[in-house]
């Protein structure tokens, strides 16, 4: 399936993942959000599952091995070009993660995969979207309690 310009809806993943006060952020490699950073994840494959998806993309492209702890949110991301036209469509599904193993590297679709602490978000390159349910995810996870694992 053409990623750009499709004919319907991609459905896609991606990650949130807390290390104290840090969260896994990746650079872009490739459009829509070329060069910005961005929460990892990616597209799903056919006859995969969304969970299968995000252990899969994290793995891919950080190196990681993680557990789903839950998803948080599903929405749209819509890309369109100067003449209205969608370019970019996809249906993002955003789990909790936990790492449970791996070391962190930059694999595919990235530039670069790093710890980023949640003071430096201001200063990185990214979608306002993502900054701002950084910020939200984070602040209620400082609400639960710590479960050491």
């Amino acid at each position: 399936m053409n990623r750009e310009y499709p004919l319907r809806p991609i459905a896609g993943v991606a990650a949130i993942i807390f290390q104290g006060h840090a969260v896994l952020l990746t650079k872009r490699e490739n459009p829509p959000g070329k060069g910005n950073w961005a929460l990892p994840g990616g597209a799903v494959e056919l006859g995969e599952s969304v969970k299968g998806a995000v252990v899969r993309e994290l793995q891919e492209e950080c190196g990681l091995r993680v557990r789903p702890e839950k998803v948080l949110t599903v929405f749209d991301s819509i890309t369109r070009d100067e003449e209205g036209r969608v370019r970019f469509h996809y249906v993002l599904v955003e789990f909790l993660c936990v790492v449970i193993g791996g070391v962190l590297t930059t694999g595919t679709d990235s530039e670069e995969s790093r710890w980023v602490s949640l003071t430096e978000l201001e200063d990185l390159p990214m979608n306002q979207g993502t900054r701002s349910f950084i910020r939200k995810v984070a602040s209620e996870q400082s609400k639960r309690p710590i479960i050491m694992q």
